[in-house]
């Protein structure tokens, strides 16, 4: 019996561990596993999980008609399939290879160990164009590109040789139940292929008309950004099928769009690339001259942070929203990462699961890089402080957003939406609004604080060993040259 284990890749279009499998004839089973080592890591949350379990239940209803599903379990996986194989002998495992947190990929150095110790072919396979074992970038884009370009990996289900829901049934037995239902919660996306190609199509036939004009607007981005991104990280659509679709739309409609989410689609493998890479950035930051850089933890702040709860609209209006919805657009993540390293002075580490427990969209390749690079600690990019009150009166003029997700702040003018703190003692009261009572008083000096970490960050970066470092990671991760869009990816 072969096992084709799902991970991060909840689909069974463009599936080439799948697909394999099928080629070989023999009888196939299909497992999934909550796996304890990372369900209880405080990265991943209920939103994740809920997400996963849709999208369980959506595969499980599409392969109804093969009579046959796939065992969801909840072990680790090494002794997941010990189990499997006490019961039905197997004879390989095929699997995309995972380019996860440390966690994932010390659970599948077990898994090889398992896979050796019994004889078995464990056999991995390329996702989304990020590639294991290479040095640098040199190739990198040709390689991906290629990638992009070949056929769907789009198997015809039933000519496969699956183990039927008796079976399967049986091999439950040995395991914990695990229930997929989930509760519905209106202002989440549901998760599962069927919704994802929902999505797709209505982005490129209507929404991706405003992209490039309304991507960085904290409240019209909800509509007109992509929102594919969780549908990507879980796996629900691989990078190949979104780029294959996109190209094959009309150049002569949304052209500049087009090619702005074409390459956002490169950035996005680029940084899941760069994390396989070198993943200790994980845990530290990637280049070793920041190392030097100490910064005192201060939990009320954080606290203040992670509930919205800061004093500053824009930042409070971005976190209530993301944990309310599972989603934010990009600027207002990078806000969030920027208010909370720079203007709170706190080491990002300590924001990582925060953020992650309520990125729906969690990957761990894009997640850890970005804030490497938004707390400034990298040493080839720009460092970029954000200011929450510039921002917010640039991309949200009329508090639309902010008055949306902090009604405290409803009645308030628009003059003052964005700095609460400057409403005069007397208007406030004709307002009907304290400040301290009805909403907090900032708990940072925004102008203070970025002229402090700009100082601080900006002398590390002279440091004769940021720029080795500097130099360093410029030859190990930076692309050369810039890829032409036009029928090939």
């Amino acid at each position: 019996m072969i096992v084709v284990w799902f991970k991060r890749d909840l689909r069974l279009q463009d599936h080439e561990p799948l697909i394999s499998a099928m080629k070989t004839g023999q009888p196939i089973l299909l497992c999934y596993s909550f796996e304890p080592l990372w369900t209880s890591d405080r990265h991943y949350s209920e939103l994740h999980l809920n997400f996963i379990k849709q999208s369980l239940l959506d595969l499980n209803q599409q392969l109804k008609v093969l009579d046959t599903e796939i065992l969801v379990v909840s072990e680790d996986f090494p002794l997941a399939l010990d189990k499997i194989h006490q019961i039905k002998p197997i004879s390989r495992l095929f699997s995309h290879q995972e380019t996860g947190m440390k966690i994932t990929y010390d659970r599948d150095k077990a898994v090889n160990k398992w896979c050796k110790d019994n004889d078995i072919e464990w056999k991995e396979f390329v996702q989304n164009g990020v590639f294991r074992g290479i040095k640098n970038r040199k190739e990198w884009k040709d390689h991906w590109m290629d990638f992009m370009n070949r056929p769907l990996a789009t198997p015809n289900l039933k000519k496969g040789d699956f183990m039927d829901r008796e079976e399967i049934t049986k091999l439950c037995g040995v395991f914990d139940q695990v229930k997929l239902e989930t509760p519905n919660n209106p202002k989440v996306q549901g998760g599962g292929p069927i919704t994802a190609h929902k999505y797709l199509a209505s982005f490129f036939k209507e929404r991706i008309a405003a992209y490039n004009s309304q991507y960085s607007k904290p409240l019209t981005s909800r509509l007109h950004s992509s929102r594919l991104s969780p549908y990507l990280a879980w796996g629900n659509l691989s990078t190949r099928q979104v780029v294959q679709y996109a190209i094959h739309q009309d150049k002569k409609v949304n052209k500049r769009n087009l090619n702005a989410f074409l390459s956002r689609m490169r950035w996005q493998a680029h940084f899941v690339q760069k994390f396989e890479m070198e993943g200790a950035m994980e845990f530290h930051s990637i280049n070793k001259g920041y190392h030097i850089l100490k910064k005192e933890v201060n939990k009320e702040l954080q606290e203040a942070w992670k509930k919205g709860q800061t004093g500053v609209p824009m930042v409070d209006a971005a976190m209530r929203c993301l944990m309310s919805t599972g989603f934010i657009n990009f600027r207002l993540r990078a806000l969030l990462a920027s208010f909370f390293t720079h203007l709170l002075w706190q080491p990002w580490q300590d924001c990582t699961e925060h953020l992650a427990q309520h990125f729906l969209d969690f990957e761990p390749g894009i997640h850890f890089p970005q804030l490497n690079m938004q707390s400034g600690e990298t040493g080839i990019n720009t460092i970029r402080i954000y200011n929450p009150v510039k921002n917010g009166k640039e991309h949200d003029p009329k508090g639309t957003f902010i008055k949306k997700w902090v009604p405290e702040l409803m009645e308030l003018p628009e003059a003052y939406v964005h700095e609460p703190w400057k409403i005069p003692k007397m208007e406030q009261i004709f307002l009907g609004f304290e400040l301290g009572k009805h909403y907090p008083w900032p708990i940072v000096d925004i102008d203070k604080m970025r002229t402090y970490a700009s100082d601080v960050l900006y002398a590390i970066k002279k440091n004769w060993r940021t720029k080795v470092e500097g130099n360093r990671i410029i030859e190990k991760h930076t692309l050369p040259g810039r890829p032409v869009w036009d029928n090939q990816v």
